[in-house]
């Protein structure tokens, strides 16, 4: 996909300076990328003239909260615009020259570490001070002081309703659901609000040359850190050494094996929204597990 002539020409203006290059960039699901090069700078480019309203500004107000932390390094947010009549939503980054190297060791024991520090900033109440999204779904974060009302109102609930309006919720997955949600006092504790990136898989992450960890497309709230870890472990992409170093740094409260698919049904669920397909089956064989 080319970019628009309208947000080049914008894109122009907010940087001051003509663009000299642009070079399109494939993988993601969602959004188009480009790399942007000018005579001042080189910048990470990202636009989509479907996105839904909040999208992109909500994401570069994720940015800037991890950013504020001073922990882990994210990209720098240039600009960020929501749709207009002329152009299509868009967000201009930094652009940082990451590596192929986010599985060595170095950038396993950074990222363990950074996590670690990440999930100790800590507030009285889960959610945030603005919903936001995770992919193209909305996200809400009510402020809430119970983990598990916040956990089963704003991530399965929510989920499930979205379910419901794409035909994704069978009657047997939803008795299955329902039935998970009311035991949740049972199986889940009342944790502690941890700064979370939220969408924290193999795909939002890599590294700079030095080894040092970036994360990015974030998906950001308080909320239970177990959430975040399950996360990792759900599609793979993190190293054994950053378990152990995370671990070393913020030991993993005891039975947190127990409750990792419990929360790995969150992310599953937003999957189920997005692509539909198999993520039905794994999320009613989570449900099963814990309802019998």
């Amino acid at each position: 996909m080319s970019i628009p002539p309208g947000l080049r020409a914008a894109l122009e203006d907010q940087l001051g300076t003509p663009i000299v290059k642009l070079q399109p960039i494939g993988g993601g699901d969602i959004n188009a990328a480009a790399r942007v090069e000018t005579a001042v700078g080189t910048y990470f480019l990202k636009w989509n003239p479907q996105s839904p309203a909040g999208m992109f500004t909500a994401e570069a107000q994720g940015l800037g909260v991890l950013a504020q932390t001073g922990i882990l390094r994210v990209p720098q947010v240039i600009h960020a615009a929501e749709k207009s009549q002329n152009l299509p939503a868009h967000l201009l980054l930094e652009w940082l020259p990451l590596s192929g190297q986010k599985h060595a060791d170095l950038v396993g024991e950074r990222l363990g570490i950074g996590l670690a520090a990440l999930h100790q900033q800590t507030q009285a109440t889960h959610g945030l001070d603005h919903a936001n999204f995770i992919g193209r779904l909305p996200q809400p974060n009510p402020l809430e002081t119970s983990w598990i009302t916040f956990y089963r109102e704003q991530r399965i609930r929510f989920q499930m309703e979205l379910a419901r309006q794409q035909g994704y919720l069978s009657a047997e997955r939803e008795r299955l659901l329902t039935k998970l949600m009311d035991k949740l006092p049972d199986l889940l504790p009342d944790a502690r609000p941890s700064l979370l990136h939220g969408d924290l898989w193999g795909g939002n992450y890599a590294a700079l040359s030095d080894g040092t960890p970036v994360i990015y497309d974030p998906a950001v709230y308080y909320g239970h850190r177990e959430v975040e870890i399950a996360f990792t472990e759900l599609f793979g992409g993190f190293s054994r050494r950053f378990y152990e170093v995370y671990n070393a740094q913020y030991l993993l409260d005891p039975g947190y094996k127990e409750r990792k698919t419990l929360y790995q049904l969150y992310p599953l669920l937003v999957h189920l929204n997005l692509f539909g397909g198999s993520y039905g089956a794994q999320v009613d064989h989570i449900a099963r597990r814990y309802v019998g």
